[in-house]
């Protein structure tokens, strides 16, 4: 399964979320996955399988005009998904160290100090979301 049940709505949400990670923080694929419900009938085992893989998909489906900050998520390992010395790479890591955010000699960020702890309860309540899983 490539996509969410509803991809439309799974989609236009991880939008919302990603639009409250504020400069100099990083969340990732799976952080943000592990906010979202899984939908009824689907099993929270599976959720946590598929969901990080549609986050991706819904970054990949941004809208053109919808004004997000794309290059606030990267992976669960602290490194940026695109290719190595791709445009996409490196245009992120510029973004993400305009603001703030330094790489080790390997490429990767320091959770320590960069992650993103989630939106505020808020939002959460009002997007009916789950608690964000913390970075590591």
């Amino acid at each position: 399964m490539f996509n969410p049940p509803n991809p439309k709505s799974f989609f236009q949400l991880v939008w919302d979320i990603v639009g409250e990670i504020p400069a100099g923080c990083v969340s990732s694929y799976g952080q943000i996955a592990s906010m979202i419900p899984p939908d009824e009938g689907m099993a929270p085992t599976r959720m946590r399988h598929l969901a990080p893989r549609w986050v991706g998909t819904a970054m990949r489906k941004t809208p053109r005009g919808l004004s997000i900050p794309w290059h606030r998520v990267i992976n669960s390992q602290g490194s940026i998904s695109f290719p190595k010395g791709s445009p996409q790479a490196d245009e992120q890591r510029q973004r993400l160290e305009m603001e703030g955010v330094r790489f080790d000699a390997r490429g990767k960020v320091d959770f320590a100090l960069v992650a993103w702890q989630g939106p505020d309860e808020a939002f959460l309540q009002r997007k009916r979301l789950l608690p964000p899983r913390p970075l590591k």
